[in-house]
């Protein structure tokens, strides 16, 4: 597949991926646009040039600040849409290269939130992950929780408090029990952590009641996101008992700005790792639902080089989107277009791979090193996290850009 226009073989956004965002210029009007090398498509650009006649598209759709009522077109359409965005820069003659006012460059833009988010559940499907952390606070023979190979465990997070990539965060605060003591004390978190995890976007909604099964879960979620879910280790190790996560978590989750859709992700599907106990029929599914996608973490201190920490894929997820899907509907909770859910930290066996700091260093035992010569057992004040996500099939790549945040002191 070949486009006129000039892209860079180790660009995220080839001419088989093409993400939707949300995006404003000096005009401060914020557009839907697809990214296409360095550049950014402005959809409502397209669709007056008549490219998009015949699907019934509103002049509005593409002017909006949130993807939501795009994606409420449906599947057929948005697939159809970037199907022809696809065609148009593959063809010499299209109207779309003789018309640079729809075409913008990504340095001059500013991203923003590419959803509005209603509902946002977390999950905890790595079984490297979950067995590293019950090793490490439990009994390393039984790490894993009697119902962990029974279902993917979640907990409802905070929606409110999910920012974009580029936006800084602030140290939280909160009760902690600190070692020799016997009552809680409320301070600054000095466990700041990262959590690498892949977001998905709701596509369709369902009705209260409604659950959807495993094998059509595909056709209810649009596309994916690189997700940093920031974590507060000391406070969490606290308030998590009986109800799990709450204000260890709600402080602040990061995600990048495009959306990458499960069709252009369909060439790097392969299969995950074996359940075992086989899985319960309403969670069964048949075929590759796994997805092969590279993922690193990066921790650059403040005025020095970043530095790779991890690197792990998506692939290795235990229990997969699908699963998810079903298991989050199988009580008939409803789901709504732009509802943003996350797998869960990825985490690989060998150590390089884990993907937090809790791992990395092991609760604090083996500090990380980095490039100036300093080392971290958590983030500090001024740490600037970055994740990074592709998949490479011979010619064709197809990634995500990165999500990248600055911790700040406590205000």
């Amino acid at each position: 597949m070949q486009t006129w226009i000039k892209i860079d073989k180790n660009s995220d956004f080839s001419i088989h991926n093409l993400p939707f965002g949300v995006y404003s210029t000096e005009s401060k009007n914020k557009k839907i646009g697809i990214a296409i090398g360095d550049m950014v498509l402005n959809l409502e650009g397209v669709n007056k040039l008549g490219v998009f006649d015949g699907l019934n598209i509103g002049s509005n759709v593409f002017v909006s600040n949130y993807l939501n009522d795009f994606i409420s077109l449906g599947k057929k359409t948005t697939i159809k849409v970037r199907e022809i965005v696809q065609k148009e820069l593959c063809n010499a003659s299209s109207v779309l290269r003789n018309d640079n006012s729809i075409f913008v460059k990504q340095k001059d833009v500013t991203m923003h939130m590419p959803v509005k988010i209603g509902d946002y559940t977390d999950f905890y499907s790595s079984i490297e992950h979950a067995t590293n952390i019950g090793t490490m606070f439990r009994d390393p023979k039984n790490a894993l929780l009697p119902n962990w190979k029974h279902l993917p465990v979640g907990y409802h997070g905070r929606a409110s408090s999910i920012i974009l990539s580029g936006q800084n965060i602030y140290r939280p605060k909160g009760q902690v029990m600190l070692i020799d003591n016997t009552v809680p004390s409320f301070q600054e978190s000095s466990r700041v952590d990262f959590e690498l995890e892949m977001g998905f976007i709701i596509g369709k909604s369902t009705n209260l009641g409604e659950s959807v099964s495993a094998e059509e879960a595909e056709n209810f979620i649009f596309g994916k996101v690189l997700f940093n879910d920031w974590s507060a280790r000391d406070i969490q190790k606290w308030e998590y008992v009986p109800l799990g996560p709450f204000l260890a978590k709600s402080f602040a989750s990061s995600i990048s700005p495009w959306v990458v859709t499960l069709e252009a992700l369909e060439p790097f599907k392969t299969n995950g790792p074996i359940q075992d106990p086989e899985v319960l029929p309403h969670l069964a599914t048949k075929g590759a639902k796994n997805y092969d996608i590279n993922l690193e973490v990066l921790i650059q201190p403040e005025e020095e080089n970043e530095k790779i920490v991890s690197k792990s894929n998506f692939k290795l997820m235990y229990w997969n989107m699908c699963q998810q899907v079903a298991h989050h509907t199988s009580n008939g909770c409803n789901m709504n277009i732009g509802d943003m859910m996350a797998s869960g930290t990825i985490s690989g066996k060998d150590p390089d791979s884990y993907g937090s700091m809790l791992e990395l260093s092991w609760a604090g035992s083996k500090p990380v090193s980095l490039n100036n010569g300093d080392f971290r057992k958590f983030i500090e004040d001024n740490d600037t996290v970055i994740m990074r996500g592709y998949c490479q099939k011979e010619s064709i790549r197809v990634g995500f850009g990165e999500v990248k945040t600055k911790l700040l002191k406590s205000l």
